[in-house]
């Protein structure tokens, strides 16, 4: 007796075993695939990106537009929904929790402000900041603040592991408005910062984003979103000597909070999860 064969070339029992798995696995991977494209995106591209057969894509990118996680734009490509925000806002508070206590152990050993930020569409959104008890300076770089990529510190972490043309790419759609004169206003003296960071292993804001304030910001590598941790507080107490002695502190935070995250995603269908600045 012949064995009845499932969609995409699973039998039905194989379908019956783990069909709602593999499903659920690659609608995620939509959307992972769908956010590395800049959030739109055309069907033929998205099965050349994601590895998945175009039935597939379209059948599991119907259900996702009736639940409101996908929409079909005018130029009938899609995008990622409405709903989405939802998920992410209550994924963003979470993620300040979960770096709380990483935070906390870099006030303990530095006296200064911790922050964490991420990069939200165009823009750095600070999603954390754990105060020293003592030495406390009210700053910019507060939770729910947003501010340009490269006006600050962590912005340019975040930046420096991209490559140069994804960042101009995205200084021509932002701009470089300037916030002090301290400002980089410049794409080429921004690219020629963006290699110190690379060759140092860390970023510096010299009160290019707020006079008087300096900060020193690595990235959270292999993380599942563009993020960076970083300190900052008033400029006579930031001196290089306090920075040097930043920089390796942070770094371990950040790989604490990367394991604590998952690190990249790994998947065994056909799609590699590629996080992009």
């Amino acid at each position: 007796m012949e064995v009845p064969v499932a969609a995409d070339g699973d039998s039905a029992t194989e379908g019956r075993a783990r069909g709602g798995v593999q499903s659920l696995d690659r609608a995620f991977a939509i959307l992972e695939t769908m956010a590395d494209a800049g959030g739109v995106i055309g069907v033929s591209q998205l099965a050349t990106d994601s590895g998945l057969p175009l039935a597939t894509i379209h059948r599991l990118v119907r259900t996702l537009v009736d639940l409101g996680y996908v929409r079909q734009e005018p130029s009938r490509q899609y995008s990622l929904g409405p709903r989405l925000m939802r998920l992410a806002d209550s994924s963003t508070k979470r993620l300040g929790t979960l770096a709380h206590p990483y935070m906390s152990s870099v006030v303990d050993a530095l006296g200064e402000s911790v922050n964490l930020a991420v990069l939200e569409g165009e823009e750095i959104l600070y999603v954390a900041q754990v105060q020293p008890s003592q030495n406390f300076m009210r700053m910019f770089t507060e939770a729910g603040r947003r501010a340009k990529p490269h006006t600050t510190a962590v912005g340019k972490a975040m930046l420096a592991a991209v490559p140069d043309e994804t960042v101009l790419d995205l200084l021509k759609r932002t701009g470089m408005p300037r916030r002090t004169e301290h400002t980089i206003t410049d794409p080429d003296e921004f690219l020629a910062d963006l290699q110190r960071v690379r060759e140092r292993g860390y970023a510096i804001d010299d009160g290019e984003q707020e006079l008087g304030v300096r900060c020193v910001a690595v990235v959270v590598p292999d993380a599942p979103r563009a993020m960076a941790l970083s300190m900052s507080g008033p400029l006579p107490r930031m001196s290089d000597e306090a920075v040097a002695k930043a920089a390796p502190i942070l770094h371990q935070a950040a790989a604490k909070l990367s394991a604590d995250l998952g690190g990249p995603v790994r998947r065994s269908a056909p799609v590699d999860g590629h996080a992009s600045a």
